[in-house]
């Protein structure tokens, strides 16, 4: 059975972004983008949220053209063309998603049928309504957390509203050259 694996960058007091959804204050380097690049290569299939599906689709198309793409702007844009993309969205219409299928109904249904279906992982990055939603009802089966050096003291929190409790085990941790540390938690 294929793995939901989640990626997402928060702030050490837990938020996925400020008050007003910036996330400006997230660290990316070629350490972080070479470390999660592996795991993203191990995926077919991207989940997002309807914001972060809008953010993705806004870069990823066309990273790859850019005169002076990095490395990571070639590798994940040819990645991001090629996977299949799914938006959880209760209010987005087909119309408004180019290469990708909404999932508006029965979620979870949908993504156990997503999860059952032969292929490598499926990933989701960011989305953090997207996130708590699944983690409620026990569909994520793996956390990949980048915690950045930095405290918010208000945002948008990443896992508040999750009502059961999820037990989890700790794989790996990494701190990288910038501060920011990667706990890797899988479902136990």
């Amino acid at each position: 059975m294929r793995k939901l694996i989640s990626f997402m960058h928060t702030s050490l007091d837990g938020f996925a972004a400020t008050i007003d959804k910036e996330m400006n204050w997230v660290h990316v380097d070629e350490e972080i983008f070479d470390y999660a690049g592996h795991q993203t290569q191990e995926a077919d299939t991207a989940l997002y949220g309807k914001e972060t599906y809008k953010i993705m689709q806004a870069y990823w198309p066309t990273a790859a053209d850019k005169p002076n793409a990095s490395k990571h702007d070639i590798e994940h844009s040819t990645w991001y063309n090629h996977v299949e993309k799914i938006v959880l969205s209760k209010n987005q219409q087909a119309s408004d998603v180019k290469n990708a299928r909404i999932i508006s109904d029965n979620a979870i249904e949908e993504i156990n049928k997503l999860k059952a279906k032969p292929g490598k992982n499926i990933v989701m990055f960011g989305s953090p309504g997207a996130t708590r939603s699944l983690a409620q009802e026990n569909l994520v089966d793996e956390f990949w957390i980048f915690v950045n050096p930095i405290i918010l003291g208000k945002g948008l929190p990443f896992l508040q509203g999750v009502k059961n409790s999820l037990k989890l085990k700790l794989i790996s941790s990494r701190a990288f050259s910038s501060g920011v540390v990667c706990l890797h938690y899988e479902k136990s």
